[in-house]
């Protein structure tokens, strides 16, 4: 079920979010938007069956809370409970930051840092309600202190419109896809938004890289990874049970297995087929698994840092003696999950950590959804003209250096 790679093969694979042709078919449709306003939504929504002719585009915080009471209390608790570690961390991070004053020659400087007015949230709606989307996507928007909060799913089901209301949205926009993206982007039927947030489909992904010379998106994300990192001592049934929970969310996922061990990774690939003999989702884990499941045997537990830095991925899952000192060195993933007992699951499902992260080798350069990404930071600058001269000299002899006359005068005319 795991083909097994070398080094380098790992290193070598990377996974696009979209392909040419989803491309051209998004930025179609996100320009007909952008001209034809709501009658494209619409038209799109009704084709997919989204809303019905003269249905609203958007639901109301009314709405969340009268699907919320729907629900029973063992239901509500869960969301509840999910929410608040959801809010507590972010909290956490919140307080990390903080505004910046300190002198400089002639005066001070520093920052601010402010939330961005209005935040756009996307939730998918397939095959099965995500609510946890809902509660990660909006909590840190809200907890960075963004204005407006704006949920888009095309989902009807109860779960998702309690989901907005535990999570404090302010309002849902009743459709999906690259049409819902573009309507945030350019403010159709909702106040246009600053940044856009949140898991989709390619055709979502798609939308989001084109409008993103307008609004700040969070990511390109593409297929889940997971990456487990395991040596002769690691549980072989939690192994297969993670790579499973990883390889049924779509048939594009991508499960990998890094060992220091050879028999370890024949006694996962012989167990997988027993586990999967009894889950209700074998279809699609059993295609992912067999399209693009991985396993690559090391020498060591620095080679397998290695080769899972190379591949960069979503999720890194450490199995191994020493297992935070083996996590500590790893430099590229999007989160970490260390010892056998932090299975992967418990970050998609609210222990507290975002599980909104890059994928496709991103998380080279960028990290997961927080509330960073709903701030700014601002500068200032404030001069009295006292003790700066050696700055305004540079500042003359930069501009002048530059062919920029004009710049050179303005600084001199700041020579006491």
């Amino acid at each position: 079920m795991l083909q097994r790679l070398t080094a380098d093969e790992v290193a070598a694979r990377t996974a696009r979010p979209f392909d040419s042709e989803t491309l051209s078919d998004a930025r179609r449709l996100v320009e007909a938007v952008q001209t034809n306003g709501e009658t494209k939504v619409r038209e799109q929504a009704e084709c997919f069956g989204e809303i019905k002719p003269n249905e609203p585009l958007v639901a109301d915080r009314k709405a969340f809370f009268s699907a919320l009471e729907t629900l029973d209390s063992e239901a509500r608790g869960v969301l509840e409970r999910t929410a608040e570690r959801i809010r507590s961390f972010a909290e956490a991070q919140r307080d990390c930051l903080d505004d910046l004053d300190t002198p400089i020659p002639g005066g001070r400087a520093g920052h601010t840092i402010s939330a961005l007015d209005v935040a756009g949230c996307y939730a998918p709606g397939g095959r099965y309600p995500l609510p946890s989307s809902v509660l990660m996507t909006v909590i840190p928007a809200r907890v960075a202190g963004v204005e407006k909060v704006i949920l888009a799913t095309p989902s009807r089901d109860p779960i998702m419109y309690a989901a907005a209301a535990v999570a404090d949205a302010d309002m849902l926009l009743r459709v999906g896809g690259a049409h819902a993206i573009a309507a945030m982007a350019y403010g159709v039927g909702v106040p246009a938004c600053d940044i856009i947030v949140g898991p989709g489909n390619r055709w979502v992904t798609a939308a989001k890289y084109i409008v993103s010379s307008t609004c700040s998106i969070d990511m390109l994300a593409g297929p889940s990874e997971l990456v487990v990192i395991a040596d002769e001592t690691a549980n072989s049934d939690k192994i297969v049970a993670d790579l499973l929970a990883q390889s049924e969310h779509d048939v594009d996922a991508v499960p990998g297995l890094v060992a220091t061990s050879p028999g370890l990774v024949d006694r996962v690939c012989a167990e997988i087929d027993l586990h999967l003999t009894d889950l209700k989702t074998s279809e699609v884990a059993r295609t992912s698994l067999a399209l693009n499941g991985w396993a690559c045997v090391v020498d060591s537990m620095e080679q397998a840092v290695l080769v899972s830095d190379a591949a960069a991925p979503e999720h890194v899952a450490v199995f191994c003696k020493d297992a935070p000192l083996v996590a500590s060195k790893l430099r590229h993933a999007g989160a970490v999950f260390i010892g056998e007992d932090t299975a992967e699951v418990f970050g998609d499902y609210g222990a507290g950590p975002n599980h909104t992260l890059p994928t496709g080798r991103t998380a080279r350069f960028r990290g997961g959804l927080s509330v960073l990404d709903f701030l700014r930071v601002r500068t200032w600058l404030h001069l009295d003209g006292a003790g700066n001269e050696e700055a305004v000299e540079d500042a003359v002899s930069l501009g002048r250096m530059e062919g920029l006359e004009a710049h050179a005068r303005s600084a001199a005319l700041r020579r006491r």
